[in-house]
């Protein structure tokens, strides 16, 4: 473990510090990547880092159209299959003003805190994965996969995993590092992924705006019909979401794995920053984390048409524009899902105002295998030996798309599904960070579990 640290010291965090500085913006949060070269500039800088280990290789592969990859691979016996790690390279964008002395792309080392953003959603993937592969521990042949488009829905994914399905081989085990944990006490296991459905909603009413003090109570509010529509897919009483193709059963398993982790992690949520007297919409634990990995949910992520407040005029707008995401759980297909939420919205639209659904992005979820022998054993060796805690599992709310992918594709396979995510680590918000201690952590259970499988 002191040699993991040192190496993270003296290796991994001038690179990793030189990736946060790289403002490679997903493409759905900035149109002109292309233009820009920063998702390339990542890629090649890890590229480049990747280059000086021992016994890996890496190449850069882009197709047209698409955000490039950066495939890399290190030897070993390949008789009992391949080993696949992924990660991505692309960031959120910075959202607003960071804390006295962070900033998005300025990476600060700070009481055991490496912040930047992408520092721990998901630059530090392929470092610890590199350094867990040359730590001196055996290991089976083992590709890494690194994205840059995952924060955008992993557009054109599914082609590069076609184009290179003969490079990969057959896989037995999928290593993904872009998951979450509630502590920093022991190793977090994700046992199921959330999907997602995300769309832009116009309401248009009117070619031109009008006066309000003229066209009110006349010509109906745009604003007023969104509420009637958004009426149709949630409660707003409770938060349910209506649509039954975004509703599954909870699969008995998974509703006794929130009863144990709501014992052992109890109050879900409480160190979310809510403000004044506000509080969670519920007092019970096990059906909150319900809420947030086996059932849908809508949020209103964006908003046009609406002027700012202080330069607000007296006038009846002619549209308004809202981008909402809706999270659905495994089992939802999301192609089905956008359908009808289409459907649902554009069909007898109230005062026949104009509606239109545009800009979706489509992730279905996933459920966990149950793990083999094999890999329980090696789990709970980790447990014991790096983290002196046995390892707990978690659904999680967010999606990876990646994991579907591979599941489908490799039915056979094991998947450990974890990450140096912890409940403060600010992924997608102000002053996001990674908890070096953990990473270290982390890497060193990577090692192991590598070493494991390669004997497996």
């Amino acid at each position: 473990m002191t040699d993991i640290a040192s190496r993270w010291e003296s290796d991994v965090l001038p690179s990793l510090s030189g990736l946060i500085e790289i403002p490679a913006v997903s493409p759905a949060y900035d149109p002109q990547w292309w233009e820009k070269g920063h998702l390339l500039a990542a890629a090649e800088h890890v590229r480049q880092w990747i280059a000086t280990h021992d016994g890996l290789t890496a190449e850069v592969i882009e197709r047209p159209g698409r955000t490039p990859l950066l495939f890399a691979e290190a030897a070993g016996p390949a008789e009992g299959g391949t080993v696949v790690i992924y990660g991505h390279l692309d960031k959120q964008p910075p959202l607003g003003d960071w804390s006295e002395g962070l900033g998005p792309w300025q990476p600060v080392v700070r009481d055991g805190r490496l912040y930047g953003r992408g520092s721990v959603d998901d630059g530090y993937a392929a470092y610890a994965a590199v350094t867990a592969l040359t730590a001196g521990r055996a290991h089976a042949r083992t590709v890494l996969l690194l994205e840059t488009c995952e924060e955008s829905g992993s557009v054109g994914l599914e082609d590069y995993l076609a184009d290179l399905a003969d490079r990969i081989g057959e896989v037995s085990l999928v290593i993904c590092l872009d998951s979450m944990g509630l502590d920093y006490e022991r190793l977090w296991m994700t046992t199921s992924l959330r999907g997602a459905v995300q769309a832009t909603v116009t309401v248009r009413i009117l070619d031109t705006p009008l006066h309000s003090g003229v066209a009110s109570g006349i010509v109906p509010s745009s604003f007023r019909i969104m509420r009637q529509l958004l009426d149709r897919v949630e409660d707003s009483a409770t938060g349910a979401v209506t649509v039954p193709e975004m509703n599954v059963p909870i699969p008995a398993i998974r509703r006794e794995e929130a009863a144990l982790l709501a014992a052992l992690q109890p109050g879900v949520g409480a160190s979310f920053p809510l403000t004044g007297t506000a509080r969670r919409v519920s007092d019970d634990d096990v059906e909150l984390l319900l809420n947030s990995t086996w059932r849908p949910t809508l949020s209103v992520i964006g908003a046009a048409g609406m002027p700012a407040p202080e330069v607000a005029g007296a006038v009846l707008r002619s549209a308004t524009t809202l981008r909402l995401s809706f999270r659905t759980p495994p089992g939802v297909s999301a192609e089905a899902a956008a359908g009808a939420l289409t459907k649902i919205l554009t069909t007898d639209v109230p005062y026949g105002a104009t509606v239109e659904v545009s800009d979706l992005m489509l992730i279905d979820g996933w459920d966990a295998p149950a793990p083999a022998p094999w890999l329980t054993a090696a789990l709970d060796e980790i447990g014991s030996q790096v983290f002196g805690k046995p390892n707990a599992t978690v659904g999680v709310g967010g999606g990876i798309p990646f994991i579907g992918m591979l599941a489908e594709r490799f039915p056979a396979a094991q998947f450990v599904v974890t990450g140096a995510v912890g409940p403060d680590s600010n992924m997608h918000a102000l002053d996001e960070f990674l908890n070096l201690p953990y990473a270290y952590r982390l890497t060193e259970a990577i090692a192991l579990l590598l070493a494991v499988h390669a004997q497996s």
